[in-house]
């Protein structure tokens, strides 16, 4: 049974119970978590996840960065944390924040007064905290070729023994294609479900030049290479993924089939290719710089070329990344209603032919990366810092519950670019899409 009374260690004067009715008073409504203080004190429900203030510095935080990005600060520090089940924790808030009809909580003037005497009385009032020293750090203008650079390099460059450690043996970094319930279909089984998915919509056959950009670490180019025989250059702009597909490509002797390339999308010459792939790399672009995106593809492929886009995306109210992710995960990430993107290839000339959403797998997919992550914690630790494994803990656990309650999603596009007369080269039925293309 569980019960709003306030536990205390002060007579109901706890630090608990104060900071209980400030919360209460954001969300209009009773506390739905437990809360403890860093005095001992305890407030809120009986049961459930119970979320630990562990520092006044906390608070702090909250008053310089109030919603979002102040409580992800505080967490990923540790002076905020979640005892209990953290993706359970999450979720209650959600659901409070849902009834109040707001992402983040919100004080009205008064209350926002009466929050900040009660800092003053918990001696936690004072200058703005530094910011995290995993935050990210960006100067120049936005989406500029240098300012992109270095946010890539932000998350990729991470170094590949961390994504070596959360990812399985196809390093994969983006969402899966789970075809099967049986217990012994693996992670890596949807990824290379996945990959499988995008050779045959994008029609490969032997030969095919094909244009990975945002390569990642290799997957795709290296399944399209050895399994369809594929000419394949990749593209990227982290420097750890490029050294790490040259190696991979030396290693199986690819040499012959695939180039690397470390540079902008923007800075990619010439065109032709019989296909086009970008996975999970239409985020980064940029919301003013998607347009001269989608024209790109549809430059760099030849008539009756296909062209693959697997994305994220987010509702028209609540397009961008996220505070949380822009500021610690993926700095200038933009995501919009899939609807926008789909326009945005069209207006570009190429023509839309499927869409499927993938987004329960990726409910699966980004949990079995958080289970990773937990089994072998200790190694991420002493590998990366509490801090940075903290980041991702809380980055794991929120996407799992974005994408499972729909407030974000991820679908493979496909198009292709039809000749001036409306040859699309497509074959009449879906079933006889992935049947392989001929090459003019």
């Amino acid at each position: 049974m569980t019960t709003d009374r306030t536990i205390t260690t002060r007579s109901g004067q706890g630090a608990a119970h104060r900071l209980a009715a400030l919360v209460g008073t954001a969300l209009g409504g009773p506390l739905p978590v437990r809360l403890r203080a860093w005095d001992g004190s305890e407030a809120g429900p009986a049961e459930g996840p119970v979320v630990v203030v562990r520092s006044r510095r906390a608070l702090r935080r909250l008053l310089w960065e109030p919603g979002e990005l102040g409580l992800a600060q505080a967490y990923v520090t540790g002076e905020l944390d979640v005892d209990g089940d953290l993706g359970e924790g999450l979720r209650v808030l959600w659901a409070a924040a849902r009834e109040q009809r707001s992402d983040t909580p919100q004080l009205a003037l008064a209350d926002k007064a009466r929050a900040l005497g009660t800092a003053v009385r918990f001696g936690a009032a004072g200058p703005r905290p530094a910011a995290p020293a995993s935050q990210a750090r960006l100067r120049g203008g936005l989406h500029s070729k240098a300012r992109d650079r270095a946010a890539i390099s932000h998350h990729y460059d991470l170094s590949n023994a961390f994504y070596r450690l959360l990812l399985d043996e196809t390093m994969a970094y983006s969402c899966g294609y789970w075809t099967s319930d049986k217990p012994d279909f693996s992670p890596a089984d949807a990824q290379r479900a996945k990959l499988e998915l995008i050779c045959r919509k994008l029609g490969l056959v032997p030969g095919a030049r094909l244009l990975d950009i945002g390569c990642g670490w290799g997957s795709l180019t290296l399944y399209a290479a050895e399994r369809y025989e594929a000419r394949v250059t990749a593209v990227t702009l982290a420097r750890e993924q490029a050294a790490y597909v040259r190696e991979q490509v030396r290693e199986r002797g690819l040499e012959n089939r695939v180039e690397v390339v470390c540079q902008d999308y923007r800075d990619i010459a010439g065109g032709g290719y019989d296909a086009v792939s970008t996975v999970e790399m239409g985020e980064h672009v940029g919301d003013a710089e998607y347009p001269a995106f989608a024209a790109s593809l549809h430059r760099l492929v030849r008539p009756r070329g296909r062209v693959l886009v697997q994305q994220m995306s987010r509702g028209a109210k609540a397009p961008g990344g996220g505070a949380f992710i822009e500021a610690f995960i993926a700095p200038d990430m933009h995501m919009r209603p899939l609807g926008e993107t789909v326009g945005f290839l069209e207006e570009a000339g190429l023509e839309v032919r499927s869409v499927e959403s993938l987004r329960e797998h990726y409910v699966r997919t980004v949990g079995a990366w958080h289970r990773t992550l937990e089994e072998r914690w200790d190694d991420v630790v002493a590998l990366v810092g509490a801090e940075t494994a903290r980041v991702w803990r809380l980055y794991l656990v929120g996407g799992a519950l974005a994408f499972e309650e729909r407030r974000m999603g991820v679908d493979q596009i496909l198009s292709v670019r039809p000749t001036p007369d409306g040859d699309s080269g497509m074959p009449p039925t879906p079933e006889d899409w992935y049947l392989g293309v001929d090459r003019p």
